[in-house]
């Protein structure tokens, strides 16, 4: 059986433990993911948005945790890695 991990109340002790532990023998199912926005933003968009829209984006962030202007970012970070659609496509 693995071990529980430890609550850890600082940053100090969250590394001292990761350099001391070997995490192989701890229980990390409970863990979530993050995703840690590095880059810096050095650039503001104001966008108009119908009310109904921007509400249901800002519910959506709600529900996954994230701040809503972070998941927009993160919309149009997926739309723009995709892969571009021939003309003529239809639309889903």
């Amino acid at each position: 059986m693995k071990k529980k991990l430890p609550t850890l109340k600082s940053d100090a002790e969250a590394e001292a433990f990761v350099a001391n532990a070997d995490l192989a023998e701890y229980d990390l199912s409970g863990l979530v993911p993050m995703r840690f926005e590095l880059k810096r933003k050095d650039k503001a968009v104001n966008l108009r948005l119908p009310e109904q829209l921007l509400d249901a984006v800002r519910d959506r962030a709600t529900r996954i945790g994230i701040p809503y202007q972070r998941f927009i970012r993160m919309a149009l970070e997926k739309a723009v890695r995709e892969p571009k659609r021939r003309a003529g496509s239809s639309h889903q």
